[in-house]
């Protein structure tokens, strides 16, 4: 994408809007693009910086698997990691529901990534019977309950306790929800283990990383999950049927190398080091592969170099 500044991208979403459905500003740090096609219904929470930094033209993912999928969609867009959490954003939905918005179609999907998951899961209480996809989400950040989380000092002058405060009790209404979560990132699965509910799906990726979104968006996973979703075909076993194929990306690979290089366990960087070697024939993974031979060989752990 060329440079874009954020005065061309609200105009390009407003004209959008304006084609399609509707564009509004909400507030000083928020957004809403909306647009109507078919009869399902795609809510994603999505970040302005992150659209701006995409090769997709500052197009909104939600915008982009909705249109590919003649869907309708409506994205809420956060000039920050706000955690939508913001009286203009309430009102927003609070008129949608007033206007039976959600009740015109027949299928409504929310989805989002972290600060973004957690609104999705929050603001999906407006649309009963809807699927809920969260990657990361916090279920709160009201030091009463989260006190634990020391990543987001500024939020902690923001309320979580007010409307649409705690995400996982939004959920209740929904028919289903699927939470995406790293069982090895300790403060993510901390918050996954609040949303335990009987119509919430905790899906532990072990490995996955940081980032989850990136992750699974790095091995075209995130965009077919979705789209699943809209088609009201996505399972659990759908979804690891899905995440498999991060197995056959170098993107994968390299995401567990981050995982594992600070824990030092240079026996499964190596092996990792040799899949991605042999299967995706990487001199990088081969360089990597070879020194850790040297590295375990007085270890007494003996592995055949790789040829160069």
């Amino acid at each position: 994408m060329q440079d874009m500044s954020v005065n061309n991208w609200q105009t390009r979403m407003s004209a959008l809007g304006q084609e399609f459905g509707h564009f509004e500003q909400l507030g000083p740090a928020h957004v809403a693009l909306f647009s109507e096609d078919g009869p399902v219904l795609l809510v994603s929470f999505e970040l302005r910086d992150d659209l701006l930094d995409t090769d997709q033209d500052g197009l909104p993912l939600g915008y982009r698997i909705a249109q590919e999928g003649g869907w309708s969609s409506l994205t809420l867009i956060a000039e920050d990691a706000t955690w939508f959490r913001a009286p203009e954003v309430y009102a927003y939905f609070d008129r949608l529901v007033d206007d039976g918005v959600f009740e015109d179609y027949d299928r409504v999907v929310f989805y989002g990534a972290g600060s973004c998951g957690y609104a999705a899961a929050a603001f999906s209480v407006v649309a009963p019977d809807a699927t809920v996809i969260a990657l990361q989400p916090q279920a709160t950040l009201d030091p009463r309950l989260a006190g634990w989380d020391d990543r987001y000092p500024e939020m902690r002058r923001i309320s979580f306790s007010d409307r649409y405060g705690f995400a996982p009790e939004m959920l209740d209404g929904a028919k289903q929800a699927f939470v995406v979560y790293d069982p090895l990132q300790r403060l993510d699965a901390m918050h996954a283990a609040l949303f335990h509910r009987p119509n919430v799906t905790l899906l532990p990726c072990i490995l996955a990383g940081e980032n989850i979104e990136a992750m699974l968006a790095g091995c075209n996973v995130l965009e077919l999950m979705i789209a699943r979703a809209c088609e009201g075909k996505l399972t659990a076993t759908e979804f690891r049927k899905l995440y498999r194929n991060c197995r056959q990306n170098i993107a994968y690979l390299h995401t567990l190398l981050r995982s594992i290089r600070p824990q030092e366990r240079l026996y499964l960087e190596a092996l990792i080091c040799r899949d991605g070697a042999r299967r995706f024939d990487a001199p990088r993974f081969r360089r990597r592969y070879n020194k850790l031979v040297e590295l375990l060989a007085p270890k007494g752990i003996e592995l055949e170099p790789e040829p160069v």
